[in-house]
Order: structure tokens, then C-alpha cells, then sequence
């Protein structure tokens, strides 16, 4: 629950501070296997050494979870976790093979004071990759421009909840709305600002005072309506949160008209020029590792979860959250081909229709984009291997 608060502000890039660079050292680390350097090891069919850093870093968005499966699926069994600065390294694999650099995963959120990602890859030039949502792109592109090079999520799992026991004939918000529920938000949220601008959602039915938890949703008895991530609150607050342990429904934010592609891989925008060469090579096999992961998930899973234990930031993840993130995800396409057979690429109609939505709510905040910004500059497909997808 409190796992969200900062996310999705985040998300919205309405939080930005000064970064403050987190280098990895060798307290608090542990291994998951043999921590030696990969020298040794026998590089596969991809060769990354020649045209990307010995050492690729991505920065997340939050602390380890199944969302980010793709990543730490090319981690092996040879690993080191860094649980001070909350990083796990080790050689980056494919298909099971060594591609001859390694990668380091960095955990977000907590682990880099709440700031945006976006902030923190301009503040530290070792990170190559990091989460960055078509929203962020768009409002922060004036000063820190990033460009979006694989979407590991096709859907954004942004979604508004509610209880079928209050509202049993609601089909979605709209209904729930007409039935006088307030919805509750994380104020400043960039999703809201559009929702509400559209005349999707009133403004005199929203609050935004949500702070992750749930205890003002309980509190209610059940009469709000409240901000969430369809792919963790449904299965925590009928399994985990105690004072309510019953099913909730919800609608997605991307079915009320805001299609962001949530937590892409970007670089900084000088980057898609500069380590081409890399991004050639390296998007196909993040592509390849989610494709894996959503094929054979536990072995990451166990990893996801020892981060969570060793990083303890005070966050709770269970086997039953990932279990029903990843089941979610498939289900409802979250985690999808689109409407191709490729997982990771971006649709041009759908990044030119959110960004022509967004851009006015941001120059209404004051945070206007770059000057003649354009759809086509937050985002590239140019990297995408359309070959590879999940099985249908």
C-alpha cells in the first residue's frame, strides 16, 4: 500500500529535487553464487562487450517487484546484492548465456529519496536505462529530456477502485461517480489534472489526500472510490489488508482515456545517437528476458523477494502479490504484444493522442514541455526486435 504514495507522484514528474548520486560499494553485499568478476566466463550468442559499458546500470522506480521481472531476469545465479545502497549486480545474461558485461539494477523510490528517475539519471552519467513515464517525458523534457526505447509494460496498471458491496451495479467510474462516491488521489497526480480538465471526473467529487495506505479507503466503510495498481491492490486488500479482506473493482485509468505507457526504459536524448550501437544489441534482449520471465517467473520471483528481505526498506512483498501481479498482468493485458505480435514497442497514434492531452495539463501546472517538443521525441521503435513476443 505504502509502496505507491511516491510512485505515482513520481510518475507524474511533479516531484523533482536535487539527485544525489548512489555509488555501489562492497558493505552489506551478499552473493548468489560465485561473486567473482565474469572474466572467465564464456560469452554466448549476443556480445554486448564490444558496444556497451562493461557495467550497464538501470535505475527503477521502486524498490524490487514483478513489475520489473524482465530486468532481473538477466541476472543468473551469480549475483551480488548491495543491500546498503539496495543494487544487485552480476553478469548479464541471455537465454542463460553470458553476454560479456555485466549489469547493475538499481532499486528506486525509498532507495533514492523519492525523486524522479529522470533526476537521478541526469545527476549520475553511469546510468544508462531508467523507468521514466510518457508523462514524466513530456513535463520534465525541458530541462532533462529522455527518450523511451522498450515498454516492458504495454498498459498502465494505474487504475480507480472501488467496493461491488457499496456500488453493486457499477460497471466502471462513471457509475460510481453518479452515485455520489468521492475518488481518492494522490494530489498533483498528472492523470487527475486530466481526468478532471476533461470532465471525466468533477473536481468536486475527487480528494486528493491519498497517502498509499488504507486506511482511509476502510475507514469509509466502503463509500469512496480510490487510486490504486491493478496489479497489487485488488489481491492485498482482499488478502493482506486486515480490516477488509474482500474483493474491490476498478477501472483502468488507460480506459478513461489516459493511454500512458507507464515506467518505459528510456535513455537521456542524446543517447539514441550516442550508444545506438548498444541500444541495437541490448533492447532485444530485455525484450527476450520479459518473454522469459513471463514463461518461467519463479526463479526471478525468489530473487524479487530476497531484494525485498535484504533491502528492508520497510516494504512488504509477498509470493502472493507477485503471483497475482503476474497472472493480472497476462490476464489483462498489462504485460501484452499490443496489437502486433512484438512485445516493447510503442504504438505512434497512441503516444501522438496522450501526448496532445497532456501537454495542456502541464502547461496549465506551469511546467510546460521543451519548445516544440514533439510526440516523436519522447519515444523510438527504432531498437525493437519485432520478432520477438510473448506466445499467444
Amino acid at each position: 500500500m505504502s509502496r505507491r504514495t511516491s510512485r505515482v507522484i513520481l510518475a507524474t514528474g511533479l516531484v523533482v529535487t536535487a539527485a544525489v548520486a548512489l555509488t555501489a560499494c562492497s558493505s552489506g553485499s551478499s552473493s548468489g553464487g560465485d561473486s567473482s568478476p565474469a572474466a572467465d566466463l564464456a560469452i554466448g550468442s549476443t556480445d554486448l562487450s564490444g558496444v556497451c559499458p562493461a557495467n550497464v546500470v538501470i535505475q527503477t522506480d521502486w524498490n524490487p517487484e514483478a513489475e520489473h521481472g524482465h530486468l532481473y531476469d538477466m541476472l543468473g545465479t551469480d549475483y551480488t546484492i548491495d543491500a546498503q545502497n539496495k543494487t544487485v549486480s552480476g553478469p548479464l545474461m541471455s537465454k542463460g548465456e553470458y553476454t560479456g558485461v555485466n549489469v547493475e539494477i538499481r532499486a528506486g523510490g525509498p532507495a533514492i529519496g523519492f525523486q524522479t528517475v529522470t533526476s537521478q539519471m541526469y545527476t549520475d552519467p553511469d546510468i544508462l536505462l531508467g523507468y521514466v513515464s510518457t508523462d514524466e517525458a513530456v513535463q520534465l523534457s525541458a530541462d532533462m529530456p529522455t527518450t523511451a526505447v522498450y515498454t516492458p509494460l504495454d498498459i498502465a496498471p494505474t487504475m480507480i477502485m472501488w467496493d461491488p458491496e457499496t456500488y453493486p451495479d457499477a460497471k466502471g467510474v462513471k457509475d460510481v461517480l453518479a452515485d455520489g462516491a468521492t475518488v481518492r488521489y494522490f494530489g498533483g497526480s498528472a492523470y487527475m489534472e486530466y481526468l478532471m480538465a476533461a470532465g471525466i471526473i468533477p473536481e468536486s467529487q475527487t480528494d486528493g489526500s491519498y497517502d498509499g495506505t488504507p486506511a482511509s479507503f476502510v475507514a469509509a466503510g466502503g463509500k469512496d472510490a480510490q487510486q490504486g495498481f491493478a496489479s497489487a491492490e485488488p489481491y492485498i486488500y482482499q488478502n493482506e489488508v486486515a480490516d477488509w479482506m474482500k474483493p474491490v473493482k476498478y477501472q483502468l485509468i488507460n480506459d478513461l482515456g489516459y493511454p500512458i505507457y507507464y515506467g518505459a526504459v528510456s535513455v537521456r536524448s542524446e543517447d539514441v545517437t550516442a550508444k545506438a550501437d548498444c541500444l541495437k544489441a541490448l533492447v532485444p534482449v530485455m525484450q527476450q528476458a520479459e518473454v522469459d520471465f513471463y514463461t518461467d517467473p519463479q526463479q526471478t520471483v525468489d530473487l524479487i523477494l530476497k531484494l525485498v528481505d535484504e533491502y528492508d526498506t520497510g516494504w512488504v512483498y509477498t509470493q502472493g502479490v507477485a503471483d497475482y501481479s503476474i497472472d493480472t498482468s497476462l490476464a489483462i493485458g498489462l504485460v501484452s504484444n499490443g496489437p502486433n505480435d512484438t512485445i516493447g514497442d510503442f504504438e505512434d497514434s497512441r503516444v501522438s493522442d496522450v501526448f496532445d492531452k497532456i501537454v495542456p495539463v502541464f502547461e496549465k501546472l506551469g511546467t510546460p514541455p521543451a519548445d516544440g517538443l514533439k510526440a516523436t521525441d519522447i519515444y523510438t521503435n527504432e531498437f525493437i526486435d519485432t520478432s520477438i513476443g510473448l506466445s499467444k
